[in-house]
């Protein structure tokens, strides 16, 4: 796996790498990541990628880190752990 770059976002960590013919899309925000894989065949470039990161995109990710947080919170107060 080649890492191609770090794309600065002031919300996410957002890294993009190159593996096995895709492109892989890893986002991190505290101890939660969402990673997307996209096939080189799709795009054309990594500039490419970096035009599907637009605010609404990155803002969707934001608040699915949100829900993953609320999912965790839940299953540790079921648990009562």
């Amino acid at each position: 796996m080649r890492q191609l770059a770090n794309i600065p976002h002031p919300e996410v960590n957002i890294t993009l790498f190159s593996w096995n013919g895709k492109y892989l899309i890893k986002l991190e925000k505290g101890p939660f990541e969402q990673t997307y894989k996209v096939s080189e065949m799709d795009v054309t470039s990594d500039e490419d990628i970096r035009m599907l990161l637009d605010e609404e995109f990155v803002q969707a990710a934001v608040a699915r880190f949100r829900h993953m947080h609320a999912d965790l919170q839940a299953a540790f107060d079921r648990n009562g752990l």
